[in-house]
């Protein structure tokens, strides 16, 4: 299948500390030549004050002064580059256990994975956290990267034996689509360029991997869901009469002629038309920009959701859902959150802790109810007024949430609906 040039691709790095994360950003950046010229001068000079021979890649994405000095990723970094095939969207995210929540937040919307192993080390408790934590945000792409094959002497063995002990991990978990490439992310064997040292390897190196990964079957086409960001209401006397309701569509199709139906008034009524900046269409899907307008005069406002009339999301004020907990002070029992859901914000409380997991055990530990920064958690979430909602395993854009301290505006949790 013919990959759309235009087509943007969102990817995420992790793995344990020195694994080799920045330095493979890095190495993708510098071999595709997406890297300015004063960046390049840049990196260089602090190279050789380094005392360094060669460039030290990580550098390109390491920008936090504390992470310059320990030599180690802690915050978010996004990177984005283009080749002629593709654009993309990195987020480098930590593999420290005590930046779970950078993970998530890095992870969230990622269309790929790329998840580093250590070619001397082999699957480690780190491997299966990072792999839970993707499987658990629904990834649909893990791409497992062996680096540092030039370190145990490009052996087709030690790459056959790391394969088989991930197969053996993923194969509990909920990941769709794995694929595994051998690397040398400092010398750059099979990261833009195949490797001359291991002829063994048959697949794509990881960059002609990333270009080709077809994403259009990731977005869910079949449930139509359009939160409502704006009213358009043109003052002109050719558009007197129009009323367009404006936002980005989730997900699924909508077609001119469609029965629709408005949440939560649950009104109904047909599309009327299809709008963009470029004209009126037919149909639209996600995640295009849209406004959409109604054969009825009917009371819709920012925040409700247009859906298809026969293919509705659950609506509810209580339901179940994963956490990750991001404030830096512990969950106080009964406080009140405000939670934002698509564009609707409601009053909410955590009404219930199911079971907290064991981060690197991956056990349930139901009797600990205390909630603490990068904790994930079980809860029963309960809202003041109804939210529409989806399964986050249907759908990443409905059943996705985040929890919100009104008294600090703090973003203190984030959640995937069960």
């Amino acid at each position: 299948m013919k990959t759309n040039h235009n087509q943007l691709l969102r990817f995420t790095t992790a793995g344990s500390v020195d694994d080799g994360k920045s330095t493979l950003i890095g190495r993708l950046l510098y071999d595709s030549k997406s890297i300015f010229e004063d960046q390049l001068s840049s990196i260089q000079q602090t190279s050789q004050k380094k005392g360094l021979e060669n460039l030290d890649l990580a550098l390109f994405t390491d920008g936090l002064r504390d992470e310059r000095e320990q030599g180690i990723t802690i915050d978010v970094a996004y990177r984005y580059f283009t080749t002629p095939k593709r654009k993309f969207i990195i987020a480098d995210t930590p593999g420290h256990i005590q930046y779970t929540r950078n993970m998530v937040t890095g992870a969230s919307t990622a269309n790929a994975a790329i998840l580093l192993i250590d070619a001397r080390h082999g699957v480690i408790e780190q491997t299966k956290r990072h792999s839970y934590i993707a499987s658990l945000l629904q990834i649909p792409h893990i791409i497992v990267c062996v680096n540092k094959m030039d370190l145990v002497e490009f052996q087709e063995e030690v790459f056959d034996a790391i394969v088989h002990q991930y197969e053996s991990i993923a194969s509990k978990m909920m990941i769709k689509d794995v694929r595994f490439v051998p690397i040398s992310a400092l010398n750059g064997d099979n990261v833009v360029h195949r490797s001359e040292n291991m002829n063994w390897y048959q697949g794509a190196p990881l960059l002609n991997m990333l270009e080709n990964l077809h994403i259009g079957s990731d977005i869910n086409k079949k449930n139509f869901r359009f939160p409502v960001q704006t009213i358009i209401r043109p003052q002109s006397k050719e558009h007197l009469d129009y009323r367009g309701y404006a936002g980005r569509i989730s997900s699924g199709i909508i077609r001119k002629g469609d029965e629709v139906m408005v949440l939560p008034s649950g009104f109904v009524s047909t599309v009327a038309s299809i709008n963009t900046l470029h004209g009126e269409l037919a149909e639209a899907f996600a995640p295009m920009s849209i406004a959409i307008s109604m054969t009825d005069a009917i009371d819709i406002s920012r925040g409700d959701m247009i859906v298809k009339l026969n293919n509705q999301p659950q609506k509810t004020q209580e339901f179940s859902a994963m956490l990750c907990w991001l404030g830096n002070e512990a969950f106080q029992p009964r406080t009140k959150l405000v939670l934002r859901h698509s564009l609707r914000e409601e009053t909410a409380m955590i009404k219930e802790i199911t079971y907290k997991l064991d981060i690197n055990s991956l056990k349930r530990e139901e009797s600990d109810e205390r909630i603490e920064m990068n904790d994930i958690v079980r809860v029963t979430i309960k809202t003041a007024g109804p939210i529409m909602l989806d399964s986050y395993a249907e759908n990443r854009n409905t059943g996705a949430f985040i929890l919100i301290d009104p008294n600090t505006n703090e973003t203190v949790a984030a959640g995937m609906i069960n």
